[in-house]
This record gives C-alpha cells, sequence and structure tokens, in this order.
C-alpha cells in the first residue's frame, strides 16, 4: 500500500527556516513525480514546487528563491527547504506524488497518492 508520511513542520519567526520531507512507501517503483502543495485563498490549492524523475523542478512564483525542492531517491524522500520565511506561508504543506513521467502532464488534482499533511507557521 502507498504511504506519504509527511515531517518537519513547526513554527517559525519570519526570516526563519524550515525543512519539510516526505517518505514514500510502497511503490514497486518510483514515484516518478513529487510535489509540495498548500491550500490558497481563492482557490482549492497552490502547487508550491514539483520534481520530476529527471530532477527538472518547478515553483510558484511566491516561493521562488525561497524554497528548494529536492529528493533522495535511494530513501525515496521527498525535502522542501525553505528559506527567509515570511507570514504568508503559514499553512499546512501536503506532499504528492504520482507515476506520472513528468509532473507537467497532470493537473493538480490528478496526483494519486497524497500525504495528511504537515503544519507550518510562520510568525512576524
Amino acid at each position: 500500500q502507498v504511504q506519504l508520511v509527511e515531517s518537519g513542520g513547526g513554527s517559525v519567526q519570519a526570516g526563519g527556516s524550515l525543512r519539510l520531507s516526505c517518505a514514500a512507501s510502497g511503490y514497486t517503483s518510483g514515484p516518478h513525480c513529487m510535489a509540495w502543495f498548500r491550500p490558497a485563498p481563492a482557490k482549492e490549492r497552490e502547487k508550491v514546487a514539483t520534481i520530476n524523475l529527471s530532477g527538472y523542478t518547478t515553483y510558484a512564483d511566491s516561493v521562488k528563491g525561497r524554497f528548494t525542492i529536492s529528493k533522495d531517491s535511494a530513501k525515496n524522500t521527498l525535502y522542501l527547504q525553505m528559506n527567509s520565511l515570511i507570514p504568508e506561508d503559514t499553512a499546512m504543506y501536503y506532499c504528492a506524488a504520482d507515476n506520472v513521467l513528468r509532473c507537467q502532464w497532470i493537473r493538480d488534482d490528478e496526483y494519486n497518492n497524497w500525504g495528511q499533511g504537515t503544519q507550518v507557521t510562520v510568525s512576524s
């Protein structure tokens, strides 16, 4: 059974850093596409960052230059390094995964597997 388990959330002051982790288990191969999401005003969710099997990454404009997505394939673990955090980054962060070769090929609501989320709170 596929499972995604996030960790690393917490409370931090503005300007601080956190690193989120997402451990994937139950995959016989892959997942090839992994991503981080968070709820967003006026829409269901915001796709924060994605990473393909090739290592190709994408970022939401709101986090470019501050967040870095990476993956340890040997451990099947996804990371999100968050620096220069601002109060607007406060949210529940969800890990998502799919075996599509490129994340760009699927809609945000088409990811097959989701984690339970980890809370990030940034105070001013």
